[in-house]
């Protein structure tokens, strides 16, 4: 069993009057985790599913007595999946507010359900984690060198959902994603925002996983799927609320001749990636191996950032002379450029950028040095 990095983070931000919620992509481990928590805490605790149609009546009845009726002596409440909880976030505050030391943990499968069900009524009173996909960093003690070489073939490939890696078969763990993205992933997006069509989001989905470390043009993407540039913008915003898809805009500061307008996207996770273009293909077939690796890194280095609690703008960089840097981290007031490689080529630093950022640091990330990166 993996240890996730975000547990002893979650048991020490468990504090009176405080709501902690976590968020994450269905089939990440959320449930699993709130189980591994629960078996660390020194009170009793209830442990509700906001998908009961029974939780959701007894808490819809939103008096102060009711809920300390209900939760009896117990001063922790963990509810998992709580969006489903018609007006969660005004029953959170009311008890939060009301019930005298009560700790609360709350789950949601999207940033979308966090925003739009507690958003207002629990500002000031919540923390926020993000669980992903099993990540380098939950990884590094768990293999010998010799295995991490073999396996990061395989994460190349089918990703690193907790299942996925627990499945030897490489038919099955190809079927459990196809079943992730449909019968999670897209169900997900089509109960938001009163998305009705899901082929659309599938095919823009296949779109983008053909330009992985290009940048991407709403008006094209919006003529091949024949519907607007807004509704294009309107379908990232929602594929990146459930943790499918990332966003790193473009970095500008002194050049007219730096591209900014355009975005780049990424997908949290290689093997949903995979899954939406059907190509399971090893890794020695394949002629994308580039645009693998590339997504590989950086979603790594988006769950180490968001573990370690770092405080980081990140970009891509390019100019209209094709001058490139895949990615550029902000912070600590120094900005930080990296090519992502997937050998140790002879990459130099672009001209432009050593002359118009001179006190920036550069690095090549390759299949030999990438540990120290994400982990």
């Amino acid at each position: 069993m993996i240890k996730r990095y975000i547990k002893n983070q979650l048991l020490k931000k468990l504090k009176p009057g405080k709501v902690l919620v976590l968020t994450g992509a269905r089939r990440v481990g959320k449930t699993f985790l709130l189980q591994e928590i629960s078996k660390e805490l020194d009170q009793d605790y209830l442990f509700l599913t906001g998908e009961d149609f029974a939780v959701q009546d007894i808490l819809e009845r939103r008096s102060i007595q009711n809920y300390k009726n209900f939760l009896g002596s117990r001063k922790i409440l963990i509810i998992d999946e709580a969006q489903k909880i018609p007006d969660i976030g005004p029953i959170l505050k009311l008890m939060i507010d009301s019930i005298k030391d009560l700790k609360i943990i709350i789950t949601g499968s999207s940033a979308f359900d966090i925003t739009n069900f507690t958003g207002e009524p629990l500002t000031g009173r919540q923390t926020t984690f993000s669980l992903f996909p099993i990540s380098e960093l939950e990884l590094k003690n768990s293999e010998t060198e010799t295995e991490r070489l073999d396996n990061l073939s395989q994460r190349l490939i089918y990703g690193n959902y907790p299942e996925v890696l627990n499945i030897q078969n490489s038919d099955e763990k190809s079927e459990y994603l196809n079943e992730i993205v449909n019968s999670y992933l897209l169900k997900d997006i089509l109960t938001l925002d009163k998305v009705k069509n899901s082929s659309k989001i599938f095919n823009l989905l296949r779109l983008i996983s053909f330009q992985i470390g290009k940048e991407v043009s709403y008006d094209e993407l919006g003529k091949q799927l024949s519907i607007s540039k807004n509704t294009v913008e309107r379908y990232l915003d929602l594929l990146s609320k459930v943790f499918v898809l990332y966003k790193v805009e473009g970095f500008s500061r002194n050049l007219r001749k730096e591209i900014t307008k355009k975005s780049k996207w990424y997908f949290f996770d290689n093997g949903i990636r995979n899954v939406v273009i059907a190509n399971f293909t090893n890794i020695k077939g394949r002629n994308d191996v580039g645009q693998l690796w590339e997504n590989y890194i950086i979603s790594e280095r988006i769950k180490f950032q968001s573990y370690k609690k770092m405080i980081v703008n990140n970009f891509f960089w390019r100019t209209y002379d094709q001058q490139e840097i895949d990615f550029v981290e902000e912070r600590e007031g120094k900005l930080f450029a990296y090519e992502i490689k997937w050998q140790d080529l002879r990459v130099k630093l672009p001209k432009a950028w050593g002359k118009s950022y001179k006190n920036s640091e550069f690095s090549v990330i390759n299949n030999q040095n990438y540990l120290n990166f994400v982990t």
